[in-house]
């Protein structure tokens, strides 16, 4: 009977990672507007666990929901689905 619920788990963009294993992920998502019916990009900011410091600013990662680690960061980083294009670097 112990059916174990997976945890819920987001696409974003690291938008920041100043602090010591956390990075910071911007989601976006598309809505629609009641009335107008024009979808409109709405986004959200999560704080997640980095263990590594591996995160970059501009990769886009998948975030786990998981336990509170801190006052506001209750998710943790999966995976770098892809990493961020490196600019102003010529070969």
């Amino acid at each position: 009977m112990s059916e174990e619920k997976k945890p819920r788990s987001l696409v974003g963009k690291v938008v920041s990672n100043r602090m010591d294993k956390t990075i910071v992920v911007t989601v976006e998502r598309r809505v629609q507007h009641p009335l107008y019916k024009k979808y409109i990009r709405r986004s959200k900011k999560f704080h997640a666990h980095d263990a590594e410091n591996t995160c970059r600013i501009g990769d886009t990662v998948r975030i786990e929901e998981c336990r509170p680690l801190s006052k506001t960061k209750t998710w943790r980083l999966v995976t770098v689905i892809s990493e961020a294009i490196e600019e102003g670097v010529q070969s």
